[in-house]
């Protein structure tokens, strides 16, 4: 059996990459960082709060800021991070200089998931010129390498949407798909959560029939790098994920989804596709079932 390689190793660039690239005329790197305030008694999972102040504190020079909750998702969901229309999202990508020559180099800061949720969203309009910083800001942090504070705005550019619904489903579709052989329904959410051990989302458990291979397994260390294909392609085989099956991946509200989405793609898997509000939608609508062990 041929050893397992990432197929898309330009969609994965390093910090030596973008020191020696930053400041071409043609590239544009953001800064896509959220962060998450898990409360009790409120009724919600979380408390979202934007990172642009940590950006505004210090950032990779010459990077702009993407408001994945502010501007990037649709604001009358009652769900966070929900995907607005394609053709809306990709004009709102152009407002903030991604156009269709483009090269877009995404980062975020304490965790991957970020950068990828942006990477899938910009896959679904139809732009593949995209790439992670591998290990984002914690990598280029912990090196020492230079950060401005200056804001980073780019030009606006016209990117032309070329729509791919399919990355994206509905709680529908994930119903209709319990049960069937051909498809594996994947959690990228803790152990405890998907187990029901622990709940954040309304009924504790998960997915009737899913598997489990958390995002946060598959980040490295202090910087925050992703794992090795090798051992990427075990997590994913050892839970039944396999290339020939249709994977819907699932988390708490489409995010850490987008984290294995992206390693699974990297791995040569064709038919992928993301639940967008997850089990903040599935777990709250007691017409779905659920399990727990």
């Amino acid at each position: 059996m041929a050893a397992a390689t990432y197929k898309y190793p330009d969609q994965i660039v390093s910090t030596d990459w973008l020191a020696e690239n930053a400041g071409q005329s043609d590239l544009r790197v953001f800064d896509c960082t959220v962060y998450l305030h898990y409360e009790e008694g409120t009724g919600r999972p979380y408390r979202v709060e934007s990172g642009r102040a940590e950006y505004d504190a210090g950032h990779v020079p010459g990077s702009g800021f993407l408001d994945l909750q502010g501007d990037l998702s649709d604001s009358d969901s009652p769900f966070r991070f929900t995907m607005l229309p394609l053709n809306e999202l990709a004009h709102r990508f152009g407002q903030h200089g991604i156009g269709d020559e483009t090269r877009v180099v995404l980062y975020s800061r304490k965790n991957m998931q970020w950068a990828t949720r942006i990477w899938w969203m910009l896959r679904s309009v139809g732009f593949d010129n995209a790439a992670l910083l591998d290990g984002g800001w914690d990598k280029w942090n912990l090196e020492g390498r230079p950060v401005e504070s200056v804001e980073t705005k780019y030009a606006a550019a016209s990117l032309t949407c070329r729509p791919r619904p399919s990355l994206f489903v509905g709680p529908d579709e994930v119903n209709a798909a319990i049960g069937d052989s051909a498809t594996c329904t994947l959690n990228a959410l803790s152990a405890e959560l998907h187990s029901g051990q622990t709940h954040r989302y309304g009924r504790p458990g998960r997915i009737p029939g899913s598997v489990n291979v958390p995002a946060a397994d598959l980040q490295i260390g202090e910087a925050k790098v992703l794992a090795d294909a090798a051992t990427v392609s075990s997590k994913f085989a050892g839970v039944g994920a396999s290339p020939d099956k249709r994977i819907i991946l699932y988390c708490g509200g489409g995010i850490a989804a987008t984290l294995d989405a992206f390693l699974l793609h990297q791995l040569g898997y064709e038919n992928l596709t993301v639940y967008d509000n997850s089990m903040s939608e599935w777990a709250t609508n007691e017409t779905l079932p659920i399990e727990r062990d």
